[in-house]
């Protein structure tokens, strides 16, 4: 779980409905790794996260955009800065999927935010699989209250993935460790992360995580990470 919290968990609140989009998702574009599936809007990012290729993978994918969109050309710099630097953090934390969203709106600095899906698991003291059953693991998750305004915040829910089930979730403002960086180093963001148990892999759930540095927009981007979580499925 990102994020750094003092409270107890006995602070912790389960909200039944969370946060949650009606409708789907506009102009998606699919994608399908191994086990699984999920749709992402289709002027979203998706790149190859491996090292050996994922810096030719996005300078093609830039110079597609751009050609495309030629009056994104000012900005090639930050959008290969930003993806370079994404692919790293996600490769470094497991991602099976990165995706990630780059606008300029008109503006001086494009809006970015991102969506990666992980597998992951863990065991007790005991070595025995962690439990995977939505109430369970949202039970050990920590609800953290602002205690004043501009404070960071993380709300504990439940929510029903159609076609999947029930999995457990937070959402809120965060502290995250920047992976590989120095000790105790943070950014804030908006953060979205969804628990999804894997059917027949004890101990393993799909960690389809949300996130964006944007703050002003943190509404927003709490709906389309829902909007994309939504649409996740287990495939054969």
């Amino acid at each position: 779980m990102s994020g750094r919290s003092t409270e107890s968990s006995s602070h912790r609140v389960i909200e039944p409905r969370g946060r949650r989009r009606h409708g789907p998702l506009p102009e998606a574009l699919t994608v399908e790794r191994g086990g699984f599936r999920i749709k992402v809007p289709e002027t979203w990012w998706e790149f190859d996260v491996r090292p050996e290729s994922r810096d030719d993978s996005i300078r093609r994918m830039v110079n597609e955009r751009l050609c495309e969109h030629p009056e994104l050309a000012p900005h090639r710099d930050t959008y290969v800065s930003f993806l370079r630097k994404a692919a790293a953090d996600a490769w470094k934390s497991g991602a099976l999927y990165c995706g990630r969203m780059a606008e300029s709106f008109g503006g001086e600095t494009p809006i970015t935010g991102s969506v990666t899906v992980s597998l992951v698991g863990g065991r007790t003291s005991k070595g025995d699989p962690l439990p995977t059953d939505p109430a369970a693991i949202a039970a050990q998750l920590v609800v953290k209250e602002a205690k004043k305004p501009g404070d960071s915040w993380r709300k504990v829910t439940t929510v029903e993935i159609p076609g999947v089930g029930p999995a457990a979730r937070t959402y809120g403002i965060e502290d995250i460790p920047v992976p590989g960086d120095e000790p105790d180093r943070t950014i804030r963001a908006v953060l979205m992360q969804t628990f999804i148990p894997v059917p027949g892999q004890e101990g393993k759930v799909a960690l389809v995580a949300g996130s964006s540095q944007v703050l002003d927009l943190a509404d927003s981007f709490f709906d389309i990470f829902d909007a994309i979580t939504t649409t996740f499925r287990f495939v054969d």
